[in-house]
């Protein structure tokens, strides 16, 4: 399927990231890939860097999300996450 809709350099990124995710213990324990906030968010969705200039884009995926005292989305105990979007960045 993301062979499909991506070219292979793509699809091989997503599925290598997507298992760095899930091997990770929590979110902020994912080293590669550069994690970043996504504006207008106030933090509640992130982005990771495939190549080629794509990224996937998510979100964390708890009943009661883990917030931190300024009421950000505290991302060293998120443990789930929902996977929003791949798509090339603008800009």
């Amino acid at each position: 399927m993301l062979q499909e809709q991506f070219d292979s350099n793509v699809a091989e990124k997503v599925k290598h990231r997507l298992a760095d995710l899930r091997a990770a213990s929590s979110v902020s324990d994912v080293v590669l890939g550069s994690l970043k906030e996504i504006a207008n968010t106030q933090g509640e969705k992130l982005s990771i860097d495939l190549c080629d200039g794509y990224q996937i884009i998510f979100q964390a995926n708890h009943i009661e999300l883990p917030l931190s005292a300024d009421g950000k989305v505290d991302w060293s105990v998120v443990t789930r996450i929902k996977v929003l979007n791949i798509k090339k960045e603008s800009g």
